[in-house]
């Protein structure tokens, strides 16, 4: 490695760079011009506009946590006639996304940090999203942990809320605990309807695409149960 060094003139003085250090200025700033452009913003009041934030009148799907992104993109690309938002809250997992994001190939992406709760329709129009995704979400494990989980009957109120009429969710875990825990909230109620006859299947759907972490946890000896539930009309 150059151990060539750059000067820099910050308010009357200097920073001396090394070329390592350059290099993280220069992905800042291309991670910076990347957020710029995917990455949404509102301000207080705002509500998004998907047709004015995509171009187009296309049918929007939403990934709720996207991890290292690789479900998001190889979707994006393979349904160019699908725009898909992303909601993530942890920053290091938005700058993942963000560098393998390429505004020529991506432009039906964008990403949000936002919490999902019974708010979020302040923010996002109700009736919004054709298919909702969410892969492998957290399972806290431990008992004591469950409150954590993210699928609760609130949560799936909104997710109602978010779908279009007859819009689709779809979720996969690979831990069978918390499979059976989402089965049960969806199918005691009267607004959700299972694609599938027990609530689940093994079999891989032919539009999945597998993540890293599914891949490990398969190679593992815990395949996935794929679940989705239909918005139905009371």
């Amino acid at each position: 490695m150059s151990n060539e060094i750059a000067q820099i003139d910050i308010n009357q003085g200097y920073l001396y760079l090394t070329a390592d250090k350059r290099s993280d200025i220069k992905d800042m700033d291309k991670l910076f011009e990347k957020s710029r452009y995917f990455q949404l913003e509102l301000s207080a009041g705002q509500r998004l506009d998907f047709p004015a934030v995509f171009g187009n009148a296309h049918p929007v799907h939403l990934e709720i946590g996207s991890g290292r992104g690789e479900f998001l993109l190889q979707k994006a690309i393979s349904h160019p006639e699908i725009n898909f938002l992303a909601l993530e809250l942890k920053e290091k997992r938005i700058r993942t996304i963000l560098r393998q994001l390429d505004p020529e190939t991506h432009k039906n992406v964008r990403l949000i940090k936002l919490f999902v709760n019974e708010h979020v329709t302040d923010l996002i129009p109700a009736g919004s999203f054709q298919t909702i995704y969410i892969i492998h979400p957290d399972p806290w494990p431990k008992k004591r942990h469950n409150r954590r989980r993210l699928i609760q009957p609130k949560f799936i109120d909104v997710l109602h809320l978010l779908l279009q009429k007859e819009g689709i969710v779809k979720l996969s875990t690979d831990h069978e605990d918390y499979a059976g825990w989402i089965v049960r909230y969806f199918l005691e109620r009267k607004d959700f309807s299972s694609i599938y006859k027990n609530g689940f299947t093994r079999n891989t759907p032919s539009d999945h695409v597998e993540t890293f972490f599914e891949k490990v946890k398969r190679e593992e000896g815990f395949p996935p149960f794929y679940m989705e539930f239909r918005k139905v009309k009371i």
